[in-house]
Order: structure tokens, then C-alpha cells, then sequence
């Protein structure tokens, strides 16, 4: 029994590590030698072999149910790692000359804008030369890591060729 708490326990130490410093032990790149992978094993082959130990098993059972169950743990986890891996883009996109929409006031030091770009789903931090109010319409110029540096869109600048619009205030009085 003490030989499956211990692996158990290494399984949750092994876990928790995960958790703080990240897959450092990614062999492969692909996830299914990675340290979640070995770890959920680890934990499920101490439990179920405790557990069958103490159901009254032979001891060959005991091994057998729990390096089964280990595998297969370590199985089901190293493809949910992978496919974690494969749905994350992993490489940050330059939204220089993206526009969007203000989502607070922006100053020269703080901000949240939301970008109209495909696949940005979250609203970034960002600043600006001068203070934008929430709400209006921006352009990215710069990206510094996480953060973006913003203008305020203006219009294309209409050509003197083209009539003003009928009910423009600049349109020639007709008479």
C-alpha cells in the first residue's frame, strides 16, 4: 500500500508543479510525453492500486488494475494536452493598422480598447498621445507587447472632385 501512496502522492506533487511552472517536460512537442500526462498517471495508478489493494485482490491483480488504470489515465491526458496545444495559435498576430472601438477612456497611460479583427476575442490594454473618450472608433499604431498604442480613426478625407451630398450643410444652395 505505501508503494501506491508514495507514487500517488509524487503524481500530486508533479501536478501542482505543472500548475505553477507550466509543461516543462514536453519531450516531443506534440503532448503526449508531458509532465500533466505523467503526473494524472501517476495519481490513478496510486489510487486504484489502494484501492484494490484494500477491496482484497491478489497482488497481481493489484498491479495489473493499477498500471491499467495508469495508462489509461496517462492516455486520456496526454490527448487532452495535445489538443489543447493544437487549438492554441500560439503566435501573436501585428494588429498594426487595426481598428476597433474604445472600450474606456484612453489617456496616455492606460485603456482597454476591443479590436474588429478576426479572432480577437478580448480587449487589449492600450494608451495613446492624446485622451480618447470611450466609445469612439481608434486605429492601432504600435503594438509593445500586450499593449497597443492607439489614434483616434479619422474619415478619409473627401474629394474636392465629388459634389457634397443634396442634404449636406456644405452642398451648393440649388435655385
Amino acid at each position: 500500500m505505501t508503494l501506491f501512496i508514495i507514487l500517488g502522492g509524487v503524481g500530486l506533487a508533479l501536478l501542482l508543479v505543472t500548475l505553477i511552472f507550466g509543461d516543462f517536460l514536453d519531450f516531443d512537442g506534440g503532448g503526449l510525453v508531458s509532465l500533466p500526462g505523467i503526473a494524472v498517471g501517476l495519481v490513478l495508478f496510486g489510487a486504484s492500486g489502494a484501492i484494490t489493494l484494500s477491496a482484497g485482490l491478489d497482488m497481481i491483480w493489484v498491479y495489473v488494475i493499477a498500471i491499467m488504470m495508469g495508462l489509461v489515465a496517462y492516455a486520456l491526458a496526454a490527448l487532452v494536452v495535445r489538443s489543447l496545444q493544437r487549438s492554441s495559435d500560439g503566435e501573436a498576430r501585428d494588429v498594426t493598422g487595426d481598428t476597433g472601438v474604445t472600450m474606456s477612456r484612453i489617456t496616455v497611460s492606460t485603456g482597454e480598447v476591443y479590436l474588429d479583427a478576426p479572432g480577437e476575442i478580448e480587449r487589449r490594454q492600450a494608451f495613446a498621445d492624446e485622451e480618447i473618450p470611450q466609445g469612439v472608433r481608434i486605429r492601432v499604431v504600435r503594438v509593445y507587447g500586450p499593449r497597443v498604442k492607439v489614434e483616434r480613426e479619422t474619415p478619409a478625407p473627401a474629394d474636392p472632385a465629388q459634389p457634397a451630398a443634396p442634404d449636406s450643410p456644405n452642398a451648393p444652395a440649388s435655385g
